[in-house]
């Protein structure tokens, strides 16, 4: 089994789509019954699975299972479900801040759609952080965990979580550059 996972990871790699459907077709039944689990919703959970084939296919080159095709898929399953969770927590925040406020007008509006945008580029820079780095980031600061639990979950040295945030940190500094002043903001408001 892990012999054909190697093997079906380099043609994958190499762009072979017959591959690529077989891996689909192999693990999509487990990883749906997976997502379910925390998506609750078969949509969703069909939707999360299709986000994490279309992001390995677009990325295949780069595709690095080592071996593991189905603990990766599972550890993107899961990463994907998590980045669900807290988009639905933000909206959640955000139903709860303008319950009971008058209408919107044009410049609530214009908060508004920078909020969703800001929203919208936060989760694409997350998803562009390398697999070790997002995991720590989201670790930290979306399930509240401590460098020492997230160290101990991952199997990693106390200085790898620190230098992964760090890393973390900077890359969405530089992505999210333009929206600083709208985060700043948002974050008076819902606070």
């Amino acid at each position: 089994m892990e012999n054909e996972d190697i093997r079906l990871t380099e043609l994958i790699r190499k762009g072979d789509k017959p591959s690529f459907d077989r891996v689909f077709l192999k693990y999509f039944k487990n990883l749906h019954a997976y997502a379910m689990k925390f998506a609750g919703e078969k949509d969703m959970a069909e939707e999360i699975i299709q986000n994490v084939f279309c992001r390995i296919w677009e990325k295949r080159g780069q595709l690095k299972a080592d071996g593991y095709l189905r603990a990766f898929l599972y550890r993107s399953v899961h990463n994907e479900c998590v980045n669900y969770i807290r988009h639905r927590k933000v909206r959640s925040s955000f139903q709860v801040y303008y319950v009971g406020k008058p209408e919107l007008n044009e410049s609530n509006l214009a908060e508004e759609l920078g909020a969703s945008e800001l929203e919208r580029r936060l989760y694409a820079a997350i998803n562009e952080l390398p697999e070790e780095c997002a995991s720590v980031f989201q670790m930290s600061r979306f399930e509240q965990l401590r460098y020492g639990e997230i160290a101990a979950e991952l199997d990693i040295p106390l200085k790898a979580v620190e230098y992964q945030m760090g890393k973390a940190l900077k890359i969405l500094r530089i992505k999210l550059a333009d929206f600083l002043p709208l985060l700043l903001i948002y974050l008076n408001k819902i606070l």
